[in-house]
């Protein structure tokens, strides 16, 4: 029990330090990348009216790092962890110092992601619904997990498009993920993916509308990895069937946005690493949503399915081989509104879409334009 509690305690520690570290030292970061020329400037993609600060990941990763050594013991894993980050961090930086062709970026985030397979952080196991636990030979573990992590990287640097959109989705994932993992009695990631959502709480203090610094590829990239590596070392490492699940649910956002994004590309014949404004952000906003409109409506989005991925863990329908007849209301009503949530929104994105000529032509005019820049 006192174990227990002093595992709560540091995970409320290690959020507030995160938080207090983060909200100070933005507005440096901020000077410093004014003061370098890494700025933002607006231009057809970019939606910010003045040149706004890049770099916010600088204060993301303190934020993050500073915590984790307080707070962590400093075992094989949690080395890993940190040294991947640092290595995120550092590409997505130079990427927003002087730019990087997409295969020297991808092969920097591969390189990040292949850092914690080597301190042990691998699916060492995976869970097959009807067919059970089967587990996993560092041929195959090893290459699917720096998949894994590439993967939320780039969902998360291509969610980064709209004021504090990234940076509340990755809150929101965080603090599911640490709720989970203390469920599963796994106190580490719990507190990493608390410290996540401190630092994530902070950076939202200067990132949200009208937002006063980015965070840029370098935090992009740092909490897509540290989010990436999370769910493999506080869920996917577990045996049970129901964490398959808790990563999807939790991290769908990024995830639909991307797979949207990808499809679109592949049938117009456009690379899938140029950029567009085909976003889901994009497409709210052509629809008619304000910036902080559509972030909010993104983020509760991104909460209602992390209510069904909470849900999923915390109520036991099936309890003791029996079925429990609140519970089972209770589940499959959260599991109603995440799905009556999903629908709703590609009513909003694609039937609104349809209905109105004017949104169809400007999304028309936004692919020509991409096809035009990369051609």
């Amino acid at each position: 029990m006192w174990e227990t509690l002093t595992n709560h305690l540091e995970v409320l520690y290690g959020a507030a330090l995160a938080l207090v570290i983060v909200v100070l030292l933005t507005p440096a970061v901020g000077g410093m990348a004014r003061m370098l020329g890494v700025v933002d400037r607006p231009g057809m993609r970019r939606l910010n009216r003045s040149p706004v600060p890049r770099l916010g990941g600088l204060a993301l990763f303190f934020g993050i790092f500073v915590p984790a050594l307080a707070f962590l013991p400093l075992g094989r894993e949690t080395k890993g962890l940190l040294l991947g980050a640092a290595v995120a961090t550092l590409v997505g930086a130079i990427d927003d110092f002087r730019g990087l062709v997409w295969w020297e970026k991808l092969g920097g985030q591969i390189a990040a992601a292949a850092i914690p397979t080597g301190f042990g952080i691998w699916v060492q196991n995976f869970t097959f619904p009807l067919v059970g636990v089967h587990q996993l030979p560092g041929w195959v573990g090893v290459p699917l997990t720096i998949l894994w992590i590439v993967a939320i990287m780039n969902m998360v640097n291509f969610l980064d498009g709209l004021d504090g959109l990234a940076a509340g989705v990755c809150g929101i994932s965080g603090f599911t993920f640490c709720l989970i993992a203390l469920s599963l009695g796994r106190p580490e990631p719990a507190i990493l993916a608390a410290i996540v959502f401190g630092a994530c709480l902070g950076f939202l203090r200067h990132n949200f509308y009208p937002a006063r610094i980015f965070m840029g590829d370098s935090g992009a990239l740092l909490l897509g990895f540290t989010l990436g590596a999370l769910a493999v070392q506080g869920l996917l490492k577990t045996a049970a069937i129901a964490t398959l699940l808790f990563p999807l649910l939790i991290l769908a956002v990024p995830i639909l946005d991307t797979s949207f994004v990808v499809a679109k590309r592949i049938k117009h014949g456009e690379p899938i690493y140029g950029a567009d404004r085909t976003h889901l952000h994009h497409r709210f906003l052509n629809i008619g949503f304000s910036q902080k409109r559509a972030a909010l409506t993104m983020w509760a989005w991104c909460a209602v399915l992390a209510g069904a991925a909470l849900a999923t863990r915390f109520i036991h329908p099936h309890a003791h081989g029996v079925w429990h007849v609140w519970p089972t209301v209770a589940v499959a009503s959260i599991g109603a509104i995440a799905l009556g949530a999903s629908i709703y929104m590609v009513y909003l994105l694609e039937i609104v879409k349809l209905a109105n000529p004017r949104i169809r032509r400007r999304e028309q005019e936004a692919r020509e334009a991409a096809a035009r820049r990369t051609a």
